[in-house]
């Protein structure tokens, strides 16, 4: 008797993400939001009896990219240029609820249309993107930010805050959250200290923007003199392990890059905003530990993972296989979720992209990953699910009202430049 199962895909190629592996004539199952199996299609056919059985036969199947940085709901600016340029700082550190719950429901429907399917996220209004991310069933790593413009509290209402919101989501499958040091140069030692203990205890990530002020500027009355960088800083206080992240839009020091892989810490790179602060250095994955991100859309000009990817290769000189690792396990590993997603296989959630490749593309490379890199666009995103539910059918997004989402950028345009003039 067969197995039951909720999904059988056959693609035709299959990419797990374990080194060199492209996979062609195999099938992927997927029951209760997990992938049950991976092989040969005829044996998978004989083994499960699927509710939908699709087939893609142009298409690469591989797991859902993460983005493990992204100011989401800043999105909304976008449609402000050139108004957004000038005063989007201003807006972000003062956008209310609405805005960020607006600008991440916006944000969520793009990703999805180009293969995302977890993301981190940086806002003034934690508790707004989780809820929205929650209640779209996004994946996604809440930053809890703690410092200057994280909000008008201080750093006690600000963790005090961030506990609350770590209890109510300890529990959800599919919201992490972790701690977001913000305005370095003007947290003392001992707030900092707070930080630590506080995600210590809690075994919670740390991830810090290391670029945000120059090193020129690195002056803090509790900081030790010889702690050149906010990333030594940061050693010096305990913070760096394997659970801290580093995100890097300006070029790191190569010895913060060291300091980061002595300490088994993450970094993340954000390619294509790097290129306008004079390109942001991409290490290939090493040790798993190196991942990318968008930053804000209004650098990186979408929330673009194959872009992004495609720049990390050609900026750093590494291959399409490295990129994508970084795309996909390199993302999961950085956000703690490697045991969950970025690879395809048994067991995992079923975090899935399909990207259709035609004939002639697919001739014109060496491999299928520089194909898919060099060749492929969000465009040719033709199928998400995540945990195992349809996020996008046929290039269809589901669960979005794509006419409804259309009309909110030009509303929050107009609502914001009436406000300026008031």
């Amino acid at each position: 008797m067969r197995e039951p199962a909720d999904l059988l895909i056959e693609p035709r190629w299959l990419l797990p993400m374990a080194p060199g592996v492209v996979l062609e004539g195999h099938a992927l199952a997927v029951g209760a939001g997990r992938i049950l199996a991976l092989g040969p299609a005829a044996e998978l056919r004989a083994r499960f009896a699927a509710r939908e059985h699709l087939q893609r036969e142009h298409h690469a199947l591989l797991p859902g990219l993460v983005n493990a940085h992204a100011r989401a709901s800043l999105t909304l600016l976008r449609a402000a240029l050139p108004y957004a340029a000038a005063h989007g700082p201003a807006v972000a550190a003062t956008a209310g609820a609405d805005f960020v719950r607006d600008g991440t429901r916006l944000a969520i429907a793009q990703m999805l249309s180009a293969g995302i399917t977890c993301f981190a996220d940086l806002s003034p209004h934690p508790e707004e993107a989780a809820r929205v991310c929650a209640a779209a069933q996004m994946r996604a790593a809440i930053a809890l930010p703690i410092g200057d413009g994280a909000s008008a509290d201080g750093p006690s209402a600000q963790l005090a805050r961030a506990e609350r919101l770590w209890d109510e989501y300890r529990a959800d499958p599919r919201i992490s959250l972790f701690f977001a040091p913000l305005g370095l140069a003007h947290l003392s030692d001992a707030v900092l200290g707070r930080v630590r203990r506080v995600a210590d205890e809690l075994d919670a990530r740390v991830a810090l923007q290391t670029d945000v002020e120059a090193a020129a500027q690195w002056q803090v009355q509790d900081a030790d003199a010889a702690c050149a960088t906010p990333l030594q800083r940061l050693a010096a206080l305990g913070f760096l392990r394997p659970g801290f992240a580093a995100i890097q839009v300006a070029p790191l020091p190569q010895t913060d890059r060291a300091l980061l892989a002595r300490h088994g810490a993450s970094l993340i790179s954000c390619p294509q905003a790097g290129l306008a602060a004079g390109g942001a250095h991409v290490p290939p994955p090493e040790g798993g530990r190196s991942a990318l991100g968008t930053d804000s859309p209004l650098s990186a000009g979408a929330f673009d993972l194959l872009a992004e990817a495609r720049t990390a290769a050609l900026l750093s000189g590494f291959g399409a296989r490295e990129a994508l690792h970084l795309a996909t396990l390199g993302g999961a590993a950085a956000l703690g979720l490697q045991g969950q997603i970025g690879s395809l296989e048994a067991g995992k959630v079923a975090d899935l992209v399909c990207i259709e490749l035609d004939a002639l593309t697919v001739a014109g490379y060496a491999s299928l990953e520089d194909a898919i890199v060099f060749g492929a666009t969000r465009s040719q995103v033709s199928d998400v699910w995540s945990g195992g539910r349809a996020a996008v059918s046929a290039r269809r997004l589901i669960a979005f009202d794509a006419a409804e989402l259309a009309a909110v950028p030009p509303a929050w345009t107009a609502r914001l430049k009436l406000g300026a003039a008031a």
